[in-house]
């Protein structure tokens, strides 16, 4: 997993760039169908940077994410159930199936809000024909609560955490780092034990 460190180290250093905007439309829409590193790494390294411009960034995180979700449901509807086969036993796939049946597009809502990979969620949202518009609202609301709880934090005390940021980022990045493969852990183990579960009822 070194390689995914290297790349979030890569990512954050897009925020002493003139680009740091438009690096952080592409990354928030890429990790909601198929990028490892969530944004929030390159959007706390901008809000550190400038931090009056804090909502802004919240704003251009949101929306890639929502529009890299639809993305991801699409991926899912056109070509997502084969690779679903691929990856997946078929128990592991009729659970997620029954959590979409209980949950409906809420549980994509938690994902949203969770260190678990959302395109893992976006992607079978669209293989199980999720409603479109109540995916998109339950995207909307879980991605703009956790991107702009950031966003509003840094733009009210961002002069006075501005140093403090910078000064640990290293620590932050690899914080953020260990929740990602945290939460692919928690996809493979905890589905794996809710099917053995399911198998002893």
């Amino acid at each position: 997993m070194e390689w995914l460190k290297d790349i979030t180290e890569w990512v954050a250093h897009f925020a002493q760039t003139p680009y740091g905007g438009w690096a952080l439309f592409a990354l928030a829409f890429a990790e909601s169908s198929f990028f490892p590193i969530p944004p929030d790494v390159l959007l706390m390294a901008l809000c550190a940077v400038k931090p009056e411009y804090s909502l802004w960034f919240a704003t251009i995180c949101t929306v890639a994410s929502v529009l890299g979700g639809m993305f991801g449901y699409i991926i899912g509807i056109k070509g997502g159930r084969p690779l679903m086969y691929r990856w997946f036993s078929d128990d592991k796939i009729k659970l997620v199936e029954s959590y979409y049946q209980r949950y409906d597009v809420w549980a994509v809502g938690a994902a949203g809000l969770t260190p678990i990979p959302y395109k893992i969620f976006t992607i079978t949202a669209g293989v199980f024909a999720l409603n479109f518009p109540r995916f998109i609202l339950a995207s909307v609301l879980s991605r703009g609560a956790r991107f702009y709880a950031l966003g509003v934090i840094f733009w009210f005390f961002g002069p006075a955490i501005q140093s403090w940021v910078k000064e640990y980022f290293g620590w932050i990045a690899v914080i953020f780092f260990v929740l990602l493969v945290g939460g692919f852990w928690v996809v493979k183990h905890l589905g794996g034990r809710a099917v053995k579960s399911g198998e002893s009822l």
